[in-house]
């Protein structure tokens, strides 16, 4: 396994500054976020998919710090049903493009979420009671995210992008394991997992058991810790909306990697990755609103390459036949 990194978990520091302080911190990999959710402070979409040359002086400075980018990232709701829906829908488009004349075959995308039948914002159905849930996620499903999903792959495959890495999320349609299977089934391989545990674990499921079940249906993974405040939980659920400022009163927050699981955790999460086949890049992204970003990526890469295995195994079983 290789340690990475989304750009912009250093999203104070310039490009240059950016891509120095990943090799000096042994990276391999990098994630670039192309916009929606993200500013993309270290790729601008626009100019890179109007000038060849623009793309070319981009990729060299990459490779001029000895690392490769292992996603184009464009998480946002294309399913919104006002404006901002198309507004992420195109950026997703062109950052499929781009992925394409890049020669990168990943892009990490969010399922996203319609509406109900004439809504004007998105709707997360969690309960299956009182019946009109139901008809709404009927909707959502068979009439919104499922053609426009196929679509995606259609124009995924034109590009030569043949992994599209959905990430699971609260409130997103794509949020568990079941639901993935659901969008999987409808439209085909292209569509596999960014595999994140945190967002899993404030959800309250079990990333090591997600793990086995997804096995090859991984196509890139993040490396993101959650720690549950459980004193507070007693209270409120894990279900939270309170503002991320308001750390100390939440029942859950992102933290650097070991503040939430601790390492053991975290050598289990890369040993079960290998058992499925995983052998790619932990892109960590740093969302901690207490660490500085700096010495948070620091301790999270320290604590990743302790824990993972980055050579192939060598062990055969005895023969005692």
């Amino acid at each position: 396994m290789k340690v990475g990194m989304v750009t912009d978990s250093l999203g104070h520091l310039s490009q240059d500054d950016m891509l120095r302080a990943a090799a000096e911190l042994g990276l391999s990999h990098v994630e670039f976020c192309c916009g929606n959710w993200s500013s993309a402070p270290h790729l601008d979409l626009r100019a890179l998919l109007s000038s060849a040359d623009a793309r070319r002086n981009f990729l060299a400075k990459v490779s001029d710090h000895g690392l490769s980018i292992s996603a184009l990232n464009a998480s946002g709701n294309p399913l919104h049903p006002g404006a901002s829906g198309k507004e992420h829908e195109a950026c997703a488009d062109a950052t499929l493009e781009l992925a394409g004349l890049l020669g990168i075959d990943r892009v990490v995308m969010m399922s996203g979420l319609p509406g109900g039948p004439g809504d004007q914002w998105p709707n997360w159905i969690t309960v299956a009671w009182p019946p009109f849930c139901g008809q709404i996620l009927d909707y959502q499903w068979n009439e919104v995210a499922i053609p426009w999903w196929k679509e995606r792959v259609k124009l995924a495959n034109r590009h030569g992008v043949s992994r599209l890495c959905i990430e699971f999320h609260g409130g997103q349609l794509v949020y568990n394991v079941p639901s993935f299977w659901r969008l999987r089934e409808a439209v085909g391989e292209t569509v596999g997992v960014n595999f994140d545990p945190s967002h899993l674990i404030w959800m309250g499921a079990d990333p090591l058991a997600c793990i086995h079940e997804l096995g090859d249906a991984i196509y890139h993974v993040h490396a993101k810790d959650t720690w549950v405040n459980h004193r507070q939980t007693a209270l409120t659920t894990r279900l939270e909306n309170l503002h991320g400022s308001k750390n100390r009163e939440r029942a859950w927050n992102y933290v650097t990697l070991g503040y939430g699981q601790d390492e053991q955790w975290w050598k289990q999460f890369c040993y079960h990755l290998r058992q499925v086949g995983y052998d790619d890049v932990l892109s960590i992204e740093h969302e901690d609103a207490i660490m500085a970003r700096d010495e948070g990526v620091l301790k999270s890469v320290s604590l990743l390459k302790r824990c993972l295995a980055d050579a192939a195994s060598d062990y055969t079983l005895p023969d005692i036949g």
